[in-house]
């Protein structure tokens, strides 16, 4: 393992290991109140039997329904002992549809609210009504705007740092000799200005950006059509590498990419680790994704809604605080990151559960899958 990762893996261990102890400690005192029956002089505990709404923004990305969602449910049973329950709904990338969401929650009373934000700013009115009703939210993923309870993601400016330098790897010499093309994610979403940062941070003055897009609502069809544009106008021969936020947008690149002919495929970027990115990396297609630890995320979320729907402070929980356009002082859980390339496929992904070996050695993918010794 080489030691960014481990430095990464100890990192990731030690913020998943304070998290879950400071829960189980906040649902002892939870549960130690509860048996006593005494307030002290403060509102009694709710202790396990508490509902936690979660709101989560597109099922167009693997990982919100094939792992963001079962690992918050997993966590607030263990947190709950089994008594603690989920009500879920997914707002498809429709921001009007999840502030009609949020009503839902509201109307039903949920004790707390787990809020992955479709935009930022059209959910602060629905943020404010459940404060108002006194629902706590916690912003996951997405830094919301309105009077947040919580805040739990990864570094977002570091994963665009990231990105930046693996594609700065993979261009080594060839850096200046042609022109790259920046394909950012949705202007609704907070965390693709912060990619955008720390990406343009590392690549500033390195290489040549030809075209640079904002893709609408992150989809990958969009950045097949900004790509055919920038082929278009920068010449296929031209292009020498591609900035990519994640891997759903890299996917339709890399087919705009083969339909223009482009050979080889310059290193393309990504995010989010999703299975199809994976294969793509293994089989020399895309260059880099960024493994994001969605357990370390989950859980954090999970124990902060837990905690707030008992009326429980957090600072056991959260570490660092974070200021969003309408809330300063937001406390935080940030989450570490990886790069992935096809050199650590096997130390990330696949030895922390995420994929297995079949999963990724498809039939097509065997043989690129035995020339990296995966078995």
């Amino acid at each position: 393992m080489n030691a960014h990762l481990r430095r990464a893996a100890l990192t990731m261990t030690a913020t998943v290991t304070a998290v879950t102890l400071a829960a189980c400690g906040s649902a002892k005192e939870a549960g130690d109140s509860a048996g006593k029956g005494k307030g002290g002089g403060s509102a009694p505990a709710k202790g396990d039997a508490i509902t936690v709404g979660l709101l989560l923004p597109e099922n167009q990305t693997a990982r919100y329904e094939k792992f963001d969602k079962p690992l918050i449910e997993k966590k607030i049973s263990e947190l709950t002992n089994g008594k603690g329950r989920i009500v879920y709904a997914n707002a498809k990338q429709d921001a009007t549809l999840q502030i009609q969401q949020i009503d839902t929650m509201i109307t039903n009373k949920v004790d707390a609210l787990i809020l992955d934000a479709v935009d930022s700013k059209a959910v602060a009115g629905g943020v404010k009504q459940a404060k108002d009703a006194g629902i706590p939210v916690v912003a996951f993923d997405r830094l919301a705007e309105g009077p947040i309870d919580a805040y739990t993601s990864f570094d977002n400016e570091e994963v665009g740092r990231v990105q930046g330098k693996s594609l700065l790897t993979a261009l080594g010499a060839r850096a200046t000799a042609g022109q790259i093309v920046m394909m950012n994610g949705s202007v609704t979403d907070p965390n693709a200005a912060l990619y955008k940062k720390g990406a343009h941070a590392e690549l500033h003055g390195k290489v040549t950006i030809g075209r640079e897009y904002d893709t609408k609502e992150w989809k990958p069809e969009n950045a097949n059509a900004n790509m055919e544009a920038a082929i278009a106008a920068l010449g296929k021969g031209k292009i020498v590498g591609v900035y990519s936020a994640n891997d759903g947008m890299a996917g339709g690149i890399i087919t705009a990419l083969k339909a223009a002919g482009v050979t080889p495929l310059p290193p393309v970027t990504g995010q989010d680790a999703e299975l199809a990115a994976v294969q793509r990396i293994v089989a020399g297609e895309q260059y880099s994704s960024v493994y994001k630890p969605y357990s370390g995320e989950a859980d954090a979320a999970a124990a902060m809604a837990v905690a707030l729907a008992r009326g429980e402070k957090l600072d056991a929980i959260a570490k660092d605080s974070v200021d969003s356009p309408t809330t300063p002082g937001v406390p935080a859980v940030l989450v570490p990151v990886v790069p992935l390339t096809k050199e650590n496929v096997d130390e990330t992904v696949i030895k922390d559960g995420i994929y297995t070996v079949q999963e990724i050695c498809t039939p097509k993918y065997q043989a690129a899958c035995a020339r990296l010794g995966l078995k």
